[in-house]
């Protein structure tokens, strides 16, 4: 059966060392004139325009509601983005074993890799271009930028897999790997087999709890990982 294979990326192929945080930051205040309860806030599993807007929910702004001014802030992050990630004092890097699994992945024929992603697209790029990771490696993706709600993405991923599959594939067809429960759930409305990596801020056994397919301390043990997703 051939797969469509969907990374996240914090956390599951690589860490930021906070540099989405503070983009994120300075992109709220330069809009918006706040970053509300930014410091205590959890980003984890969320996507980039869920995280502006509960920040400014949380903050009684007057103007949280509208998504044209999420927009405008995820603008101007992506362009701080940029800059934050350049930083010499920042501390990128690619999780062990990601590189390798990608590789073998995209020698395949039976699989497709996309991403599937809370970051805007742009983000996405940028992060994974800046921790030396080639994005165009990635088939296909889903993102921040697609849809607020995290639940949206894996159909979305799936609908743009449609001209590789030659349909839209559903139920075990889809593999979504990543890091926080919202990996886990995001895809079971399409049936979605979700393999969880405990290289982000949850346990194994916290993910455990969610009931993935598979659950991986990290993605070290290749073979593992691989048959996990193609089983």
């Amino acid at each position: 059966m051939k797969k469509l294979i969907l990374f996240d990326v914090d956390g599951t192929l690589l860490w930021s060392d906070g540099a989405g945080r503070a983009a994120i930051r300075r992109a709220l205040v330069d809009e918006m004139g706040t970053a509300g309860p930014i410091d205590d806030f959890a980003f984890a599993g969320k996507t980039d325009p869920q995280i502006v807007r509960e920040l400014l929910t949380a903050a009684a702004h007057p103007h949280a509601a509208s998504n044209g001014y999420a927009e405008r802030v995820c603008q101007r992050y992506a362009e701080i983005l940029e800059v934050e990630l350049r930083d010499p004092q920042r501390s990128l890097r690619v999780f062990e074993g990601v590189r390798v699994l990608l590789a073998q992945l995209n020698t395949r024929d039976d699989g497709v890799v996309g991403l599937l992603t809370g970051n805007i697209e742009v983000g996405a790029r940028l992060k994974l271009t800046a921790a030396g990771i080639d994005p165009d490696q990635f088939r296909l993706g889903a993102y921040g930028s697609d849809a607020m709600d995290r639940a949206e993405l894996p159909l979305i991923a799936a609908q743009r897999a449609a001209p590789l599959f030659g349909h839209v594939p559903r139920g075990e067809e889809v593999v979504i790997l990543g890091d926080t429960p919202s990996d886990v759930t995001c895809g079971r409305d399409i049936g979605a087999r979700p393999i969880a990596v405990a290289t982000g801020p949850f346990s194994r056994e916290e993910l455990a709890a969610f009931e993935p397919y598979a659950v991986f301390q990290d993605f070290t043990d290749t073979a593992a990982v691989i048959e996990a997703i193609f089983a």
